[in-house]
């Protein structure tokens, strides 16, 4: 009895408490806002709930800013037909897999699907109801007494789902994604619950990049949404082609709220750059206002690298959208058996949110008075008076029989499904992990003490280990479902805009990404409408060419530059060449400047035109010296030649064979032997022939054994030596003799200089001696062609290069050698064979003179005389001295 009493007394206590808690409770909980959710609902008598969250509407609806009032959560506006699809999708899903035998044969789902407006807000409304249990959200508690919520499916872009995220993870509940990509969702410890079936952006950034490798293009612009999915994939994706030396162009970004100013910037931007190639990383909504400016400007000279997000969108592939030749990356497609039905088998006044599509779809009104009121305003506006039809059935009244599959809908389009069959599998990936956790055997489950969860009432932490942990495989396509760290394998399907021939944009597979190579076949790549031959280029700059070098301009990406073409000497083999490479010494640079090619080996050779020629020369010269010795032998006893000192005439005739043929030894290619042969014999054959020429051929051989010495102390220390001249020509290496000593060379060649001089002026002394035959004048005459020729060949000289430079310096031995036989022998030759009448001793004699003294033949012997006395006195003068 006693504790009857105590008992009595506790619930009484308690009671107490619980009417002082409900009496607090009215007194201090008020509902701080009304929130405006629309979707789908079905949670009677179902053993558990999923959620789902799709982007229906692409806006909310501006509010009136009433503050009056109750605040209520704006409406929905923009009817989206692919994200409608998306929704009908899991409910089909759901559906299948209540009629399913093998997969939760015992559990019937229920769901809760609500419209996220494409706007976080939204999507935070709909999360905290789905954590409430009820119309009227109570964060951290979860009221009602229904079926338990098993997972999240949602809640679309990766900015919603960003948001939905942070909250789901705070209460460990599931949250299994088809279309949010963002790489910033990876994060477990931001968002510990978030899975999804769609892959990771930072494998479509990746797979962009090399794409934009693969085709070479290193000039390409940058478009991203302002929201999360846009930042991050743009973000990566910049990080890796600029890795890889590519330059962007321009980065603009999509503004969330609709701004013509700033979509009118980034489409002068784009029309400004020269960058073919732009990558767009955002939604089909927030794409669409910047395509359809981009069509008023008729801008249709880009090829545009999609994201999954809007690369199968038929909001951005409308009639007139040009922007054919796009290509993208799509998540995998497959084809859902029984979809299509069930998409065009809808109950228009089922729901609301059908009736808004059926309304939208067919533009009419399920709503009969709305359609009376419409025709009445209609009528009204036209000329007043309200007509019968009007009274009757209205115009713009949906009769709820309209065919959907009449219609080229995106809706009922199942040609592209690829995250309408995501949906699919996330709502199977909740479902196998539900059927897990259904059949787990007692005394083997996962949990403390190896027990299970019960179907009934689970915790979400519960079913979360069996969401990280599903592996299945999808119906229909045999695809294997599981979860690395929250995320599926990276594959993607390269598609490509191309015209079909009904005119209309085809989706086109060229090529795959498997999550770490990338296959295309560019035989089937379209751009701009027009099948090319060979994918477009992309680049601030042509490649600069093997032959010329890049020039970085200042100021500007390193993309930009200028090809500057290598200097002689220098190639570059490689294409974008940073330096130009100088050749090594006996090679030169070909015309491209692309190779280093020997250098042209050139001498003055033996059996080229102008080496033939002055051999012939050469050797003429010496035949005709040899024929005036034999004239001279011939007529030696007469009295012209007894006159001269035969002696000195043969010497002289020797010399000048001599100089002759010397000139051949500098033909040829240079060789130590013909080197200081050539040098020694010219040098040793003027001096005889000048000594001989003065008559001093007596001085000559007191001398001459100086010269020869002096030439081998020449030819001993520093002989002349055959040498590579690559100086002179850049593009020849000349063969030619180095003197070896310049001093040497100098001094010898002085020696006969000297001599030469002293030869003119003894004879322009005795230039005007009174002889018949004046030999002295002809000496005169001979020695000013020899200084004629040699002082016109120092200049002729200097200005040749190579082999000409030889050619010259023979044809001054040449002429020299010619002018001196000429012009004294030629009139000796002339007497003895022309004029033999005048080879008399009558006209070897002086004629005498009143006013002279001396007596003097004036032949070369007289010369001789006169020049070796004066040569004599002017030793002993020196002497004295």
């Amino acid at each position: 009895l006693r504790s009857m009493e105590i008992s009595r007394f506790l619930c009484g206590l308690c009671a107490f408490f619980y009417l002082y808690q409900s009496v607090s409770a009215e007194a201090t909980c008020k509902l701080k806002a009304k929130f405006n959710l629309s979707g789908y609902k079905n949670v009677e008598k179902k053993k558990v709930v999923i959620g789902g969250m799709f982007p229906i509407h692409k806006r909310i609806a501006s509010s009136d800013g009433n503050t009056s009032r109750l605040p209520v959560s704006s409406g929905c506006e923009g009817f989206n037909f692919r994200t409608f699809r998306w929704t009908q999708t899991m409910l089909f899903a759901i559906d299948e897999i209540n009629k399913r035998t093998d997969l939760l044969p015992n559990t019937d789902l229920g769901y809760v699907i609500y419209d996220s407006c494409f706007t976080i807000s939204k999507a935070v409304e709909g999360t905290l109801t789905y954590l409430t249990g009820q119309d009227e959200a109570v964060p951290n508690y979860r009221c009602g007494t229904g079926a338990p919520l098993a997972a999240l499916v949602g809640a679309g872009g990766s900015d919603l789902s960003i948001a939905t995220a942070r909250i789901m993870g705070l209460y460990h509940f599931p949250q299994v994604n088809y279309f949010s990509t963002c790489s910033a969702l990876q994060n477990k410890f931001q968002f510990p619950t978030f899975l999804r079936v769609i892959p990771n952006d930072k494998h479509q950034s990746t797979a962009m990049a090399k794409l934009v490798l693969h085709f070479g293009w290193t000039w390409v612009g940058t478009i991203a949404a302002d929201d999360d999915y846009g930042k991050y994939g743009i973000k990566d994706f910049k990080e890796q082609v600029e890795e890889a030396g590519v330059c962007i162009s321009f980065s603009e970004t999509l503004p969330k709220v609709s701004s013509p100013e700033d979509i009118q910037r980034i489409v002068e931007t784009v029309v400004e750059s020269t960058a073919k190639i732009i990558v767009v990383f955002s939604s089909d909504v927030d794409l669409s206002p910047l395509v359809l400016e981009l069509l008023r400007h008729n801008v249709t000279n880009r090829t545009w690298i999609a994201s999954e997000a809007w690369v199968t969108s038929a909001l951005i592939n409308q009639p007139g959208v040009m922007l054919g030749g796009t290509l993208g990356f799509g998540v995998k497609r497959a084809d859902i058996p029984g979809l299509q039905q069930h998409l065009l088998d809808l109950d228009p006044y089922a729901d609301p949110l059908t009736e808004t599509f059926w309304e939208t779809l067919f533009n009419c009104t399920l709503d009969y008075s709305k359609a009376v009121r419409q025709a009445r305003q209609r009528a009204k506006e036209v000329n007043g008076t309200q007509p019968r039809a009007a009274r009757a059935v209205p115009d713009g009244l949906c009769t709820g029989r309209e065919s959907v599959a009449k219609l080229d809908n995106t809706y009922s389009d199942v040609s592209q499904l690829r995250i309408t069959y995501n949906v699919y599998k996330a709502v199977y990936a909740v479902a196998h992990a539900l059927h897990n956790l259904e059949h787990c055997k007692p005394g083997q489950g996962p949990f403390t003490g190896k027990t299970c969860a019960d179907i009934n009432n689970f915790e979400p932490w519960q079913l979360m280990y069996y969401m990280k942990n599903v592996n299945f495989k999808v119906p229909n396509t045999e695809e294997e479902i599981f979860f690395t760290n929250g995320d599926v394998e990276g594959f993607y399907d390269i598609i490509n805009w191309q015209v079909n021939s009904g005119g209309e944009i085809s989706y086109i597979v060229i090529g795959q990404y498997n999550g770490s190579e990338l296959e295309v076949s560019n035989n089937t790549f379209t751009i701009c409408y027009f099948q090319l031959s060979s994918p477009p280029r992309s680049v601030c700059s042509e490649n600069c060419q093997p032959g010329t070098r890049k020039g970085i301009r200042q100021g500007e990406p390193v993309c930009c530059f200028d090809c500057i073409p290598c200097a002689d000497g220098e190639i570059s083999n490689l294409t974008n060449a940073r330096e130009c490479i100088l050749c090594s010494e006996d090679y030169w640079s070909n015309d491209a400047h692309d190779e280093c090619v020997p250098k042209i080996i050139e001498f003055l050779a033996f059996g080229e035109p102008l080496g033939i020629t002055l051999i012939v020369i050469s050797a003429f010269g010496a035949l005709v010296t040899i024929a005036v010795g034999v004239v001279l032998i011939v007529n030696l006893g007469t009295p012209l030649v007894k006159a001269n000192d035969a002696l000195l005439s043969f010497t002289l005739l020797f010399s000048l064979v001599v100089t002759f043929l010397c000139s051949i030894v500098f033909l040829g290619e240079p060789q130590p032997w013909s080197c200081m042969t050539s040098q020694v014999a010219l040098a040793l054959g003027f001096a005889l022939c000048l000594s001989s020429i003065m008559g001093l051929y007596t001085l000559y051989k007191q001398r001459h054994n100086q010269l020869f010495i002096a030439c081998t102390v020449w030819l001993i220390v520093l002989p002349p030596h055959p040498v590579k001249n690559t100086s002179s020509q850049n593009i020849k290496i000349i063969l030619e003799c180095d003197e070896g000593s310049v001093v040497f060379i100098c001094c010898i060649f002085a020696y006969d200089i000297l001599l030469a001089l002293l030869a003119f002026i003894f004879a322009f002394i005795a230039r005007k001696l009174e002889d018949h035959f004046s030999e002295a004048k002809c000496v005169t005459f001979g020695m000013l062609v020899f200084f004629i020729v040699w002082i016109s060949f120092v200049p002729a000289y200097l200005s040749t290069r190579g082999k000409f430079m030889v050619a010259v310096q023979i044809f001054a031995i040449l002429a020299s050698s010619f002018g001196l036989l000429t012009c004294i022998f030629l009139p000796k030759c002339y007497i003895l064979l022309v004029k033999p009448e005048q080879n008399t001793e009558e006209m070897m004699r002086a004629r005498s003179k009143p006013r002279d003294h001396l007596v003097s033949t004036g032949t070369s012997a007289s010369l001789a005389t006169a020049g070796t006395e004066i040569t004599a006195t002017t030793a002993s003068t020196a002497i004295d001295d």
